[in-house]
């Protein structure tokens, strides 16, 4: 297992609220009409809707709140991903971010949007894919809110991602993961950290250069099980 402790906090990026348009659907094993010029839905994706959603039997986060990618240069070294996440497009956790809100990048204009991934992943290339956007050579933000029943503590993030990444459990660096790799189940384990009870927030940036890209997340307890009482839920406007 590799681990990593904390590091630096990125800066806030400017967002102004707007209407998203959606693109998954709440039955995404179903494929839909839609017009000529428009892609499928995401198959692996849904629109939230419940208030929270349970992480599955074995712990994984299945809600999060995506940003559309940004392109960067998709280099893979831990020195090019800490540029992009912490200096070029930098993303912070307070004030969190919501669901149709937009992001001024550049000369593009990014959209967040609120998914239910079906499986253990979240599958960013299903994301960009299905809105048109491009998925090689991309930076992708995702934010969650972990709510725990009681306080945990002793508790480690596990992840994996396609390719790298960088991880914050309430504002502080959990973990990071860097260079080409495949998103395995807890390749990437953070030192043992604090749940408080109630809500959490996990970002987590994914530099990915070509093809797939995906990532996965679940804490894992004392003893190293996976922790099944827990629920993710959207940052509250």
């Amino acid at each position: 297992m590799k681990r990593s402790g904390p590091g630096l906090v990125p800066v806030l990026l400017i967002a102004a609220l707007s209407p998203a348009a959606s693109v998954f659907s709440s039955r995404p094993a179903e494929r839909q009409d839609t017009p000529a010029a428009a892609r499928p839905p995401a198959p692996s994706l849904a629109r939230p809707t419940s208030a929270a959603k349970a992480t599955n039997a074995d712990g994984f986060i299945r809600r999060w709140l995506l940003l559309e990618p940004i392109r960067v240069p998709g280099q893979l070294t831990e020195s090019a991903v800490r540029t992009a996440v912490e200096q070029d497009f930098p993303v912070t956790a307070a004030p969190l971010p919501h669901d149709g809100q937009t992001l001024t990048v550049g000369d593009s204009q990014l959209t967040w949007h609120a998914v239910d991934t079906v499986n253990y992943n979240v599958n960013l290339y299903h994301f960009a894919y299905a809105l048109k956007q491009p998925t090689s050579n991309v930076l992708f933000w995702a934010v969650t809110v972990v709510n725990a029943p009681r306080q945990m503590s002793g508790v480690r993030l596990a992840i994996g991602s396609n390719a790298a990444s960088v991880w914050w459990v309430n504002d502080r660096e959990a973990t990071a993961l860097y260079n080409d790799r495949q998103a395995v189940i807890d390749d990437g384990v953070s030192k043992r950290l604090t749940l408080r009870q109630g809500a959490n927030v996990i970002r987590v940036a994914i530099v990915n250069a070509v093809g797939a890209t995906d990532f996965c997340a679940r804490f894992l307890d004392e003893h190293d099980r996976p922790i099944t009482m827990l629920t993710a839920s959207l940052p509250a406007r």
